[in-house]
């Protein structure tokens, strides 16, 4: 990591003050929160927490705002009851915190939210979102379960050795240019390996001056000039999702 003193930077921003519009539910293992939409819909999207777990209001926020452009959202617990990190923790022991939380080991909670969405709440046509830790998820999600029909992966950790090329579905990436944690070199290679090897449509974009977290991490009123890309982000993420979902 680029910063082993701290080792994760998604405590970058202020976390929002946000109620939710939506109800925890328990899903057979796990607990989800869920918001719906004003009408009714087939249409559902499933949102990846980051390390700071489901009951992060930042990404609460953002499920209800997904509700709020006609998707089911659901954001599960995908560490399945397991503690989520605190800013206040030793970042010393953070990748041993990590270790027993791996964002590629996620499948069984994935069975049991798509089978959630798809009996109890209707949904024909499945999307996923995922911030950060979440990002990772994105990624082995789409290459995993054809039944996603769209992807939006932002600034999920990329390693050099990481190949997403066998997507299944659309996939939508977004990063920061002034990511401390996502060298941009990693990027490149990313759209590099995807441009050679990839059999699905797919968008990389880099959000110039944003520092990672800036969809879901940052307030507006704090750096006016970040506001267009925040909103910008947000509304190609949802864009992305209603292209193919």
């Amino acid at each position: 990591m680029a910063n082993e003193s701290r080792p994760c930077p998604c405590g970058i921003g202020d976390r929002f003050d946000h109620e939710g519009c939506g109800q925890e539910v328990q899903v057979e293992h796990i607990k989800a929160y869920v918001c719906k939409p004003p009408a009714s819909t087939d249409k559902a999207v499933i949102v990846i927490h980051d390390i700071f777990g489901w009951q992060l209001p930042n990404t609460r926020y953002m499920a209800d705002m997904l509700a709020s452009n006609g998707y089911i959202a659901i954001c599960p617990d995908f560490f399945a009851g397991r503690e989520a990190w605190k800013p206040s923790d030793d970042w010393s022991k953070f990748n041993d915190w990590l270790k027993t939380r791996d964002a590629r080991k996620i499948n069984k909670e994935a069975d049991t939210v798509l089978k959630y969405l798809k009996e109890q709440c209707g949904a024909k046509k499945l999307g996923v979102v995922g911030f950060c830790w979440g990002g990772i998820a994105v990624r082995h999600l789409m290459m995993t379960y054809p039944e996603l029909k769209a992807g939006v992966s932002l600034y999920g950790l990329i390693k050099d050795s990481d190949d997403t090329s066998n997507l299944l579905n659309p996939t939508f990436f977004i990063f920061a240019e002034k990511d401390d944690f996502i060298p941009l070199h990693q990027v490149t290679l990313l759209e590099q390996k995807l441009k050679k090897n990839c059999k699905v449509d797919f968008e990389i974009k880099i959000y110039p001056g944003q520092t990672h977290g800036f969809v879901h991490r940052r307030r507006e009123d704090i750096n006016p000039q970040d506001k267009p890309y925040i909103e910008k982000g947000r509304k190609d993420m949802i864009n992305w999702l209603n292209k193919y979902i």
